[in-house]
């Protein structure tokens, strides 16, 4: 039996991976938390599969042994812009398989950077897995091979309320807003401001149409690098419409003001309380659409893919889940690093979503 050391799995993200695990393999699970808790605060099924144990990551010697001792590492111990490579460094050492729910640029760039060590030692590290990024870039990849050419790629995202976000999460998306991004446009890099650019995209039903603005995420980078396209557009978006306003006004704060910790602090804790309002209103479910325009046979197409979930953090487990299932079945091997849309082939994303019973909507458009 094979064991997987979910990092972070007694958070939301990390409970949501483990719960999916358990429906879809036959893995033993190791939880980890930062912090010593006597009764772990899950509602897991198949409780004999699973142990939970604390872990401090700063903890050198302990992550290690814990590493060492495990198939695969599933790492959900966010939030990433504040995270090194040090668990990704000692999967490589011990040859043993890694995932992630990352979703930085910065840590991104440096995972990449571990490929060739990841292929020296024979190991599949995959990154940027879950929902968006996940699913999203899967969905990406299934439009770009219905074309011959592929030239334009725009990848838009919803989040209902919270989305399930707690604190933490919150507290990233207000620090993302204070630095302009580079982003693949008509074939160079070129610079834009978070929230701008508003525009109004068609989700799947029940959310339908919604305001979408640029928003930095890894998939910016990750897609020109799996994709020979000339431009990537990736735009982010909440409902209801009055948070996004909220979150436009915030990204418009005077630079000093949004550097005090202090600030991020309160807006974090007022949007976290406002959305636990909300969100019994609303529902906290999640919705994409990628859209990828070029040619077919000479002539101009487009291929979309949309997806909805009524639920994020269980959407971004189930994006996880499959490709860790597929890790340990040993039917997805590629040694090195790579991001999800490069490594996850096609036919399997589209079996992991209908063992999940999990639906993406997709055909030419206009």
């Amino acid at each position: 039996m094979s064991q997987v050391l979910i990092l972070g799995g007694q958070g939301r993200i990390g409970q949501s991976v483990a719960a999916d695990l358990l429906a879809h393999t036959q893995a033993e699970l190791i939880l980890t938390r930062r912090t010593p808790q006597l009764s772990p605060q899950t509602n897991l099924p198949n409780q004999a599969r699973i142990h939970y144990q604390p872990l401090d990551l700063a903890d050198e010697q302990a992550l290690v042994e814990r590493i060492a001792a495990s198939q695969l590492v599933i790492h959900c111990a966010g939030p990433f812009r504040y995270r090194d490579m040090r668990v990704l460094k000692h999967c490589i050492d011990h040859g043993v398989n890694y995932v992630d729910v990352s979703d930085d640029r910065s840590f991104t760039q440096k995972a990449l950077q571990l490929r060739a060590a990841a292929q020296a030692a024979g190991i599949t590290a995959v990154i940027n897995t879950g929902v968006f990024p996940g699913i999203s870039n899967s969905m990406v990849r299934l439009g770009v091979e219905q074309l011959d050419v592929a030239e334009r790629i725009h990848l838009s995202y919803v989040v209902v309320g919270s989305g399930g976000a707690g604190v933490t999460v919150m507290r990233t998306t207000f620090l993302g807003l204070q630095h302009p991004f580079p982003v693949w446009i008509d074939g160079q890099w070129q610079t834009v401001k978070p929230y701008t650019a508003r525009e109004r995209v068609e989700f799947p039903q029940p959310y339908g149409q919604a305001a979408v603005y640029w928003f930095d995420m890894p998939e910016a980078f990750t897609l020109p690098e799996a994709f020979p396209v000339q431009t990537v557009i990736t735009k982010f978006g909440s409902i209801p419409d009055l948070y996004n306003h909220l979150t436009w006004m915030a990204a418009r704060f005077p630079a000093q003001l949004m550097r005090q910790p202090r600030m991020i602090e309160f807006l974090a804790k007022v949007s976290h309380q406002m959305t636990s309002v909300t969100d019994r209103v609303t529902g906290i479910g999640v919705a994409m659409r990628a859209e990828v325009r070029g040619l077919k046979q000479g002539q101009p197409a487009c291929y979309s893919a949309t997806f909805a979930h009524p639920h994020t953090a269980t959407a971004a487990g189930q994006g996880t889940g499959m490709v860790a299932q597929f890790l340990i079945t040993g039917e997805l091997s590629n040694p090195g690093v790579w991001s999800i849309e490069q490594a996850l082939p096609t036919p399997l994303f589209e079996r992991g979503l209908q063992e999940r019973q999990l639906t993406v909507e997709a055909g030419y458009c206009q």
